[in-house]
């Protein structure tokens, strides 16, 4: 899983961070978000939306070997306090 873009977005005075993700599967797309969601859960607290954004497959010798989710997180930024 590669981290690809993060941004930053203030939202009625609080603050949201995107990051975007691409997760990967043998078995299908599905699979890839879940395991994109699933590794971002374990580093990040408070996730509220997974837009997936892109799907894609990498292909051996004409038959499809991997599923590739590229996945747009958002989670509530949390500021450190004075």
């Amino acid at each position: 899983m590669y981290q690809l873009i993060t941004e930053v977005i203030c939202l009625n005075g609080d603050v949201y961070k995107f990051i975007e993700l691409v997760g990967t599967s043998t078995v299908g797309w599905e699979d890839a978000v879940k395991t994109v969601v699933e590794t971002a859960s374990k580093t990040l607290r408070d996730l509220r939306v997974a837009e997936v954004t892109e799907l894609d497959v990498r292909l051996d010798k004409g038959k499809i070997v991997e599923y590739r989710a590229k996945v747009k997180l958002s989670f509530k930024y949390e500021r450190e306090e004075d």
